[in-house]
């Protein structure tokens, strides 16, 4: 999967003075990367879709706080698990879409569902640390060096954190009997 380019940091940097210009290709630009990340950490797509719109108006608001113009990943991605986890908390379980008789049985829908609930619920129960470095990582497929920059930690750190996750969801999903 290939990675999603950021902005420039000479173009965060435009942004930060001012230049309408600059911010108004800073967003766009940087629309693709949240976008994903957000349906990677949202309940539903309408809520990814959501929490990706509002991280780029908060990006267009407050571009002038970022401290670092290098950092413009790992701030957005921040703002868009902070969104998601908000609609989480206001929304609860919503039910799920109606799927075209036609493409799936009931059986086998209810048994994808109940397997997409495990693994979501196996994830969902990581401690924080974990999911986001398995999310990145293997939902996402960003490279390690990219993972471990945007969440601020070492490559060796992030490895650590995302072999327990692993471990952990695999544990869950086989339903605790493997020893670990």
């Amino acid at each position: 999967m290939a990675e999603t380019a950021w902005p420039s940091e000479q173009l965060v940097l435009a942004a930060q003075r001012g230049d309408i210009a600059s911010v108004t290709a800073l967003v766009s630009g940087s629309y693709p990367g949240v976008r994903r990340f957000a349906h990677t950490l949202c309940a539903t797509p309408e809520d990814a879709e959501d929490a990706a719109q509002e991280a780029l108006i908060i990006l267009y608001r407050k571009i002038g706080t970022l401290r670092a113009s290098g950092a413009l990943a790992s701030w957005m991605f921040r703002i868009v698990r902070n969104e998601c986890l908000r609609r989480l908390r206001l929304v609860g379980h919503r039910p799920a879409p109606v799927v075209d008789i036609a493409t799936a049985s009931a059986e086998d829908e209810v048994l994808q569902r109940l397997e997409a609930g495990r693994v979501a619920e196996a994830i969902a129960a990581l401690p924080a640390d974990q999911r986001h470095v398995l999310i990145m990582r293997d939902i996402q497929g960003f490279p390690g060096r990219a993972v471990a920059d945007a969440l601020g930690l070492s490559t060796a750190a992030m490895k650590s954190r995302l072999h327990r996750a692993r471990a952990s969801v695999h544990r869950t999903l086989q339903g605790g009997l493997i020893d670990g």
